[in-house]
């Protein structure tokens, strides 16, 4: 027999106050009825009567498992890739303190809500590089993030097509889980000056790959800070400015069977993307087997409840008139 609660202290101690105040009760009983003609033999199966329900309510609480069986335990988990824009307008102030900070900030807490899945930071901007593997080590996960900065990659413009294809590439390449398990993170202010999406689109779609964009920025747009300075329109010789530009980034997430969220002056969607991260099927990661036992306490209860309710309804009589 297993016991889903083993604590022998506890029930040795509840069966002590139990034995005491019996024996309390039964001092008071003989003290008062001593010149009473007492009839033992009835006194002695009360006794037992209560004796025996409270024995059986003690093995009910101790939680008594008969018998065992052999249960297959599936693990569940997602692959998951954040791509973060690295570009230098991604040091914008149109959202503060900037679009890089806020989005850091927001990743720590989104990572925290998937402990279980495993999670992989690409970052890019003309080109895309593997900053951090999939994994389940959150702390590494959260260095990485930490060090984000756009001085990690070239910044010739942007191209949206190089961290999808660097995330197709190592899902292809990984076999582990199931295919309805893996998606991607896509986080920019949208300008694509890369080449067009449908292509990788078709890709990451055939593959079951679903593209949840975030585009952080406003329509409104800032100048792009750099140094001491502002970064330089070469063509109007003017502070460049940056905007917002949400269409290639719900063009990807449309084509994926994706999402499109933003952090905007008007909008704060990051709930809505941990949402929806979180309604995505997890694929099976492994399985392992266990020993599985059903826990028996309420026939012990029902025994014990039954005794009760007969001490209470039929009492027997101890003393003889």
């Amino acid at each position: 027999m297993i016991w889903a609660y083993p604590d022998v202290k506890l029930t040795l101690l509840l069966a002590g106050i139990f034995g005491l105040l019996y024996f309390i009760y039964l001092f008071r009983y003989w003290k008062i009825n001593r010149k009473l003609d007492v009839q033992k033999r009835r006194l002695f199966t009360k006794i037992v009567i209560r004796t025996t329900y409270f024995a059986l309510f003690l093995v009910a609480f101790a939680g008594p498992s008969i018998g065992t069986s052999l249960k297959e335990i599936k693990e569940e988990g997602k692959d998951i890739f954040i791509a973060v824009d690295l570009s230098q307008s991604m040091n914008a102030t149109d959202i503060g303190p900037s679009r890089l900070q806020r989005i850091k900030f927001e990743l720590k807490n989104l990572t925290k809500s998937f402990p279980s899945d495993r999670i992989g930071l690409i970052i890019f901007s003309s080109e895309a590089f593997m900053q951090c593997p999939l994994t389940f080590d959150q702390s590494v996960l959260q260095l990485y993030i930490d060090g984000l900065n756009t001085g990690l990659v070239p910044n010739y413009g942007t191209d949206l097509n190089g961290p999808l294809r660097m995330a197709l590439e190592r899902f292809q390449n990984d076999e582990g889980q199931e295919i309805k398990s893996k998606s991607i993170i896509l986080i920019s202010d949208g300008e694509n000056f890369g080449d067009d999406l449908e292509d990788i689109a078709a890709q990451l779609s055939e593959l079951g790959v679903k593209v949840f964009s975030l585009g952080i920025g406003t329509e409104g747009g800032s100048s792009i800070p750099r140094g001491n300075g502002l970064v330089i329109d070469p063509q109007t010789g003017q502070p460049a400015q940056t905007v917002l530009d949400p269409d290639p980034l719900r063009q990807i997430a449309a084509e994926t069977n994706g999402q499109y969220f933003e952090i905007s002056d008007q909008v704060q969607e990051i709930g809505d993307l941990i949402g929806a991260l979180e309604r995505v099927e997890g694929g099976v990661t492994g399985s392992r087997v266990v020993e599985a036992s059903a826990n028996k306490y309420f026939y012990f209860l029902l025994a014990g409840l039954v005794l009760s309710l007969l001490d209470m309804m039929l009492p027997i009589k101890t003393i003889k008139l």
